[in-house]
């Protein structure tokens, strides 16, 4: 990952108030790559400070994570170079969990699991566009994976369609949400755009976004992967095949639950200081399918499923259709509470989309049972760092009044 000199000029900082191989930093600052490669370099870990969280959400991660050293400084000025300490199996990074379902969860990661996972992404072209912040693991793994493809980095604070519209990069890593947005700004402004690879994680990309993207962007190619903060990259998908899984990554499905084997995994999880090892093979309780060619299918969380009137319905399917309405800029689907169906399927909508339009697509693509019979209208969704809807924020907010949602009409 090839250090510079603020690198450098971090990792003797870092050093001098004693962190070294083994140690764990908590790093607090907006420019996080010098820090993050700095204390690479001692063989220490850094968990990468997500400025939205709450103060209890912070002080729990901190509480798990036991730092030895909260940074909060500007990066030191650069230095001459210091050798590296540690192997491949030394931990290097302590991502958390999005949060996207819940607290987060602190993990742990050797620098073997990203480098395999560099590999197995591939080579890239430059300049990379990360747009978001680096507390996100998935705009992490792609700022760093462009240093391993020695490829210059572009970064946004935050997600700004227009502004990743108008840069001069190849490659940009972002969320399907994002990708959409995009496309949109391209579809209105037309012209030319440099954009030769587009990296997706973080949630399925239909069908519909795959053709708007080969319509807007014919000359460049789409890599969608299938991956978990727990797993790295699971699966990959190039061209038309359909998500396959990553070599040496062993999947197991039982009941319909995804179950890894993967030398890209994380270490373990910790709680309260101390390491959790993970198992042989874990599960984040995504539900899947195999077709007869052997691509992978994902049908959404286990923790995302709605309980209605006696069915299963899976948010993260309803949700990918409800994304191909017009006006819709994305929408996120819960159950809220109902005396007789116990739950109640309710979609909650940013963009300005017609009721009408909304429903005739509801209809025509998703069986009765799966249907929203509550539609609401939000601003804007809250999100994690990496762009992700917030369910359970969403879910919480619903529930306690304090999401300022209104009646779709």
């Amino acid at each position: 990952m090839d250090p510079d000199g603020r690198a450098y000029g971090a990792a003797r900082w870092l050093a001098g108030r004693g962190i070294g191989e083994g140690s764990r930093v908590a790093l607090d600052v907006p420019d996080v790559l010098p820090w993050f490669l700095g204390a690479d370099l001692l063989g220490a870990a850094s968990l990468v400070v997500e400025p939205a969280w709450t103060p209890a959400e912070r002080a729990a991660v901190l509480a798990d994570a036991r730092p030895d050293l909260v940074v909060t400084a500007a990066a030191p000025p650069p230095a001459g170079p210091i050798e590296q300490a540690g192997d491949g199996e030394t931990f290097f990074y302590l991502p958390t969990t999005s949060g996207s379902s819940g607290s987060p969860k602190v993990l742990v990661r050797t620098r073997d699991s990203w480098l395999r996972s560099f590999a197995a992404l591939g080579p890239l072209p430059g300049p990379v566009l990360i747009p978001g912040p680096l507390s996100s693991s998935l705009f992490l793994f792609g700022a760093l994976h462009a240093r391993w493809c020695g490829q210059p980095v572009v970064t946004l604070p935050r997600w700004d369609a227009e502004a990743a519209a108008r840069t001069e990069a190849a490659t940009v890593h972002l969320v399907p949400a994002m990708l959409s947005a995009l496309l949109a700004v391209l579809e209105r402004r037309g012209g030319r755009c440099a954009l030769r690879t587009v990296v997706c994680g973080g949630a399925h990309v239909g069908d519909e976004l795959r053709a708007r993207f080969a319509r807007v962007l014919p000359e460049a190619e789409l890599v969608e992967y299938y991956g978990s903060a727990e797993h790295s990259l699971i699966a990959i998908r190039r061209g038309a095949g359909g998500l396959r899984p990553v070599p040496g990554v062993e999947l197991d499905v039982r009941d319909g639950v995804l179950w890894v084997r993967s030398p890209l995994a994380c270490a373990g999880q910790l709680r309260d200081g101390d390491l959790r090892a993970a198992g042989d093979w874990t599960t984040v309780g995504d539900l899947v399918e195999f077709d007869a060619s052997g691509a992978l299918t994902v049908r959404g969380r286990a923790g995302a499923t709605i309980s209605s009137g006696g069915r299963l319905v899976p948010a993260e399917e309803v949700e990918a259709v409800l994304r191909t309405a017009p006006g819709v800029v994305d929408v996120l689907v819960t159950g809220t509470p109902h005396p007789r169906l116990g739950e109640l399927v309710t979609a909650v909508v940013e963009g300005s989309p017609r009721l009408g339009e909304l429903r005739a697509v509801a209809r025509e693509r998703l069986s009765p049972a799966n249907r929203p019979r509550r539609w609401l209208a939000v601003e804007s969704l809250p999100r994690t760092a990496s762009g992700k809807p917030a369910r359970a924020l969403v879910a919480a907010g619903l529930a306690d009044g304090t999401l300022p949602v209104e009646p779709l009409r």
